[in-house]
């Protein structure tokens, strides 16, 4: 019987491989109500990654899912958190920065974690209680769980950080970002900013190629759960700004406070 982490990359490769069909052609954007954008792959990456999740029987919370009333959430107690296609703005950009986001959450905190970069066919998945995530570059999006397994190398955070490199955000660098940077140069410390779209940004301080990652701009609960769960599986932090504790899942309001990611 297939496990949820393999159903997961699963459904991340078919999807991505939808999602590159849309990408190499001239598309329409559609803006949604909340005037965040949407593409034809937003929709087919959607439809293919519910029809491996459903049956598992496990409740999906996806950004392009109509969205569940907390007073049935609230008594789930492991879901998954998807988001079809993260960083769609980058998507429409044709920058290549954009992802497929599965987690398994349970109790409000991710277990499993899946990212998959359609454009460039890497791979990050991770396990949070066996303490394990990996990064995998594939020839295709077709190829088999064997070769993503032949591929995976472990990923480790940064240890030596004589240059504190700080993600920032394409789309959304905001000033207090911006501050935050400052306050690391006034302390000293030699910064570099380090720019990446999408939940990528999560995969740079998991695999050591930044040290920290601040996010004061608003993300909802599909645009982090992967990512926290590849983080947390090498023991970098999520830490929410509001309660100075980990970010937590299927909250009442799937709204994010702000969050730095870095290895504590």
């Amino acid at each position: 019987m297939i496990n949820n982490i393999e159903l997961a990359i699963r459904a991340s490769l078919d999807a991505g491989k939808a999602i590159m069909e849309v990408y190499d052609t001239t598309f329409k954007v559609e803006l949604k109500d909340d005037k965040s954008p949407l593409t034809e792959a937003d929709k087919r990456a959607n439809e293919i990654i519910n029809s491996y999740l459903k049956p598992t029987s496990i409740p999906i919370i996806s950004e392009e899912n109509k969205q569940i009333d907390f007073s049935t959430r609230k008594n789930w107690n492991t879901c998954w958190i998807v988001d079809p296609v993260d960083g769609t703005k980058e998507f429409i950009k044709k920058n290549g920065e954009f992802t497929v986001n599965i987690a398994l959450v349970t109790n409000g905190t991710p277990e499993l974690g899946v990212i998959y970069v359609p454009a460039t066919k890497e791979l990050y998945f991770a396990d949070t209680k066996k303490h394990l995530a990996y990064k995998s570059q594939l020839p295709s999006h077709e190829d088999t769980i064997e070769n993503v397994l032949k591929f995976a190398k472990k990923l480790e955070p940064k240890v030596n950080q004589e240059v504190i490199e700080v993600v920032g955000s394409r789309s959304h660098m905001s000033q207090e970002t911006l501050d935050f940077v400052n306050k690391l140069k006034t302390r000293g410390s030699k910064v570099e900013i380090v720019s990446k779209g999408s939940s990528l940004k999560f995969c740079l301080v998991a695999e050591g190629k930044a040290d920290i990652y601040p996010r004061f701009a608003p993300t909802m609960e599909w645009d982090t759960a992967a990512g926290q769960a590849i983080c947390n599986a090498v023991g970098v932090d999520v830490i929410s700004q509001e309660t100075e504790k980990p970010l937590v899942y299927n909250k009442e309001n799937l709204l994010n406070p702000w969050f730095i990611v870095s290895k504590q």
